[in-house]
């Protein structure tokens, strides 16, 4: 496997994980307390990996997944949202606005691909990708 194939894989994984982490977080009340072993098993599987932390960025890009969800939940707020059905009307009070929701997953996502994109761009050694001239 190549290095640059690893590396998108170990940024998946550390996506996966962060999305576990912040829908746990989210739902701590109900089924929060499910899904954190779930995290802290992939945390644990993808640290002792080596090279990893390339791909670690990963996690920030991760907390976007539950923010675009609750984008979707919200659709149709903010405030109340009735819907008229067969057997009558159903409403939905206390909708968030899923404009704030979308931009702040929207930043996450591109902040994690920025900072993977230049995480991976440096050498794996360490070391500065150009020398500065003696003069």
């Amino acid at each position: 496997m190549t290095r640059k194939r690893r590396d998108w894989l170990l940024f998946t994984g550390w996506f996966l994980t962060g999305a576990c982490y912040l829908l746990a977080l989210f739902t701590v009340l109900s089924i929060g307390l499910f899904i954190l072993p779930l995290a802290l098993a992939a945390t644990i599987f993808l640290a002792t990996r080596r090279g990893t932390g390339r791909g670690m960025v990963g996690l920030v890009s991760g907390a976007s997944l539950p923010l675009f969800l609750l984008a979707y939940l919200n659709r149709h707020g903010p405030g109340t949202y009735c819907d008229n059905t067969a057997g009558g009307q159903s409403c939905t009070e206390g909708l968030l606005s899923p404009w704030l929701l979308l931009l702040g997953g929207v930043c996450l996502l591109c902040a994690g691909v920025v900072l993977f994109l230049t995480v991976r761009r440096r050498p794996a050694d360490g070391l500065p990708l150009s020398r500065p001239r003696e003069v």
